[in-house]
């Protein structure tokens, strides 16, 4: 693919720009971007990635007052303050003593979503897609009983005897 503001050099670098709904990509090479002052996002780690992510959240006193700020993880003594400073965490259990400050910013990071729902490779065999897609029936069948929607139930559970 050529570049699309020379048209002389390979484009290495796609951006892609959601903006209302709207989507448009742009695919430049190097030369181009650093005319333009574009950054590879390749040359960008996932820790700086982080850093800049967390340093436009609000401060940690506005969202949580101080006295949570100043807590530390019991097993490695890990901060707040260093994540923003790092971007990295200290130990496993770091996740759960601040998850309160990374749910915000995971869910910012990924336009909201904050569960892991997962992915089919497109080369898994058939037999297993159709294994997961009924697991996933099953599950959204128990949702609309707990919820008492008994006409999306109903549909769900001819959905699952289909394919059966």
């Amino acid at each position: 693919m050529q570049c699309q503001i020379c048209s002389k050099r390979a484009a290495t670098i796609h951006l892609t720009e959601i903006s209302d709904g709207v989507r448009s990509e742009m695919h430049i090479c190097e030369h181009c971007a650093a005319e333009q002052g574009i950054a590879s996002q390749s040359q960008m780690s996932i820790n700086e990635l982080l850093t800049n992510l967390l340093a436009v959240q609000p401060s940690d006193e506005e969202i949580f007052g101080p006295s949570e700020v100043a807590s530390s993880c019991p097993e490695c003594g890990f901060t707040l303050d260093r994540l923003r400073k790092e971007g990295t965490l200290g130990c496993p259990r770091d996740y759960e003593v601040f998850e309160h400050a990374l749910v915000p910013l995971i869910a910012r990071a990924h336009n909201g979503a904050t569960a892991h729902c997962g992915k089919v490779p497109s080369r898994t065999p058939r037999e297993t897609k159709k294994l997961v897609k009924l697991s996933d029936l099953r599950q959204q069948l128990e949702a609309a009983v707990r919820d008492e929607d008994y006409e999306r139930a109903a549909r769900l559970r001819d959905e699952i005897k289909r394919l059966h």
